[in-house]
């Protein structure tokens, strides 16, 4: 007969309520990840507008009515809802616009509990290290 107290005759592996706080972890993350990832997805829409838009050949030329218009064709296009061409930052101090945009992205998550993203994108690929204001 095997003694029950020898370490090969126990029992290895995840109890029943280690399972279920694992089983809650992930189902945390997964609930994270689900409103995050869209977030991310339409600001790096909004990033690659702002860039091409600043490497267009007439982008010096344009007005600030013209560039928040085709900004809000752009939206339209890439069924981008979360910035407005109101939202935009048009800098003309470096003789070549500068269009930046900053926006808060909020979305509820479990009862009174939010989450909250800030984000920030601009037309100049060097702006990233300095504030447009």
């Amino acid at each position: 007969m095997q003694d029950l107290n020898s370490p090969k005759a126990r029992q290895h592996g995840l109890t029943m309520i280690g399972f279920l706080f694992v089983a809650m972890l992930v189902v945390m993350a997964a609930m994270v990840a689900m409103k995050v990832v869209p977030a991310y997805i339409e600001f790096f829409s909004v990033k690659k507008m702002l860039v091409s838009m600043g490497q267009e050949a007439d982008f010096r030329n344009k007005s600030n009515g013209d560039i928040r218009a085709a900004f809000g064709r752009k939206l339209a296009i890439d069924y981008v809802s979360v910035v407005k061409p109101e939202d935009l930052m048009i800098d003309r101090s470096t003789g070549t616009p500068v269009v930046a945009v900053e926006y808060e992205f909020r979305t509820p998550l479990v009862g009174n509990v939010s989450l909250v993203i800030d984000f920030s994108a601009s037309s100049d690929p060097d702006a990233a290290s300095r504030q447009i204001e």
